[in-house]
């Protein structure tokens, strides 16, 4: 049998993962000694491999974390405060399918922005869509969406994202309009999809900053009382990792 026209019917169906297996099996004699059952086997398992490959690239793409962290890579050391087995067990989805929430805490530089890209990431690859959002750029964004009348499929968007991040948490105190506007993303979400929030506002100050006194623990009590809090101790990442010594001169 030729082989070429089944090669190009498996392109024009858009099954390269088989149509790259089987150009190996007929390059590789020995596949000639596997069961057809075998063969075709390794055919579907190399198609499945490709779209599932192609689909984490995609989340990951539309995730558009700001730091391209993973869990394997994360710095683990004991000033740090973070117990490794919990931190390890969030890496899984087992949270974002009890739609529960993350909250990150801890000092400048610390490395909240790596370790809640690092837990995107990993959801990335358990199947889970994510989007990642400075604050600051999220609301933008939800200003510019009611100004160009895009607002309700943006917040739709928003409300089907399996899990939010949202980076910088109340960094800078809220204006009164702008409350709303997070009160309205995060009641679409309420028991339906998971927030992750990494800030160094000690929750303590978050009702103060949230910026109307009327919506502020409406805000709080979507957030905080399914979360799990994890709380990064130490001096900063930022300055352990910079070549330069602390007299201001490069190590040589």
């Amino acid at each position: 049998m030729l082989v070429q026209p089944i090669l190009d019917k498996l392109g024009a169906l858009k099954l390269a993962g088989m149509r790259e297996g089987l150009r190996e099996q007929m390059e590789n004699g020995a596949f000639r000694r596997l069961s057809f059952e075998d063969r075709l086997g390794l055919l579907l398992d190399k198609e499945w491999t490709l779209r599932q490959t192609r689909k984490q690239t995609r989340r990951l793409r539309v995730a558009h974390f700001r730091e391209a962290a993973t869990i394997e890579d994360f710095d683990f050391s004991g000033s740090r405060g973070l117990d490794r087995s919990q931190v390890l067990a969030l890496s899984e989805e087992d949270w974002i399918r009890q739609h529960l929430n993350i909250i990150i805490t801890g000092p400048t530089g610390a490395g909240k922005t790596y370790l809640a890209c690092a837990l995107g990431h990993s959801a990335c690859r358990n199947g889970v869509s994510v989007r990642y959002f400075q604050i600051s750029k999220l609301l933008q964004k939800i200003t510019h969406a009611r100004a160009d009348g895009s607002s309700p499929k943006f917040l739709e968007i928003l409300a089907k994202t399996q899990l939010l991040v949202i980076d910088d948490w109340l960094r800078n105190p809220l204006t009164e309009s702008q409350t709303p506007d997070l009160l309205e993303i995060l009641e679409d979400r309420y028991g339906r999809a998971s927030t992750m929030l990494a800030t160094q506002i000690p929750v303590t100050d978050w009702h103060d900053r949230l910026g109307n006194p009327t919506l502020s623990d409406a805000v709080m009590d979507r957030i905080i009382h399914n979360a799990y809090r994890l709380e990064l101790r130490g001096e900063s990442m930022r300055k352990r990792r910079s070549p330069l010594t602390h007299s201001g001169h490069k190590d040589v």
